[in-house]
């Protein structure tokens, strides 16, 4: 059910920072889910590693987990994962400590419930394509699959859909390579 409100960035400021929620807002709506699941944070942390520990051999850029993203005062999101290049970090990186520009890869890991799946597949991917983003995963723990989507002629296109026994790749990080069963290690 969508919001009468027109929700902004400033209105996120009366919102406690220690209840173990996370407010996002997409076109001016808002958007709560809970603590994340275990297997959900497990599987940010191994793909942050990835990018991390591939960063720090090419020098190519820098990995986060849950940064900060505001598109606009009614685009304010909080991606599980992001990979930027040296360059796009220069300039995304404000003094407030957010990112104002899409990253060159974002991933989304998929919380359980319809209403944070459409947030995710729908509602931020669609963010994500008018803001420009180059790469999304989104990360499906609960099917074991990981969606590949590329921005192809100004919008984001699903490209690949990896899964157990596949080669996770990326165009943007040249030699970067994970096994796909090995993310999904230890996950029911």
């Amino acid at each position: 059910m969508a919001s009468t409100l027109h929700w902004t960035s400033a209105d996120l400021e009366i919102f406690p920072d220690d209840d173990g929620k996370r407010y996002e807002i997409i076109a001016g709506e808002l958007f709560v889910s809970k603590q994340p699941h275990f297997y959900h944070q497990d599987l940010c942390g191994k793909i942050y590693s990835l990018l991390e520990n591939w960063s720090s051999v090419t020098q190519l850029g820098k990995a986060v987990v849950a940064p900060g993203l505001i598109f606009a005062a009614d685009d304010d999101v909080v991606p599980d994962v992001a990979w930027l290049s040296h360059q796009r970090l220069a300039t995304a990186l404000e003094d407030d400590g957010k990112l104002h520009s899409a990253p060159d890869l974002i991933v989304e890991v998929l919380s359980p419930g319809s209403r944070n799946k459409r947030r995710d597949r729908e509602a931020k991917l669609k963010l994500y394509s008018r803001r420009v983003s180059l790469n999304i995963w989104i990360v499906d723990w609960s099917a074991h699959a990981i969606e590949i989507y590329r921005q192809q002629d100004a919008e984001l296109v699903l490209v690949a859909t990896k899964v157990r026994g596949d080669l996770l790749e990326s165009n943007l990080l040249p030699g970067f390579s994970a096994q796909v069963d090995a993310l999904f290690a230890g996950l029911s």
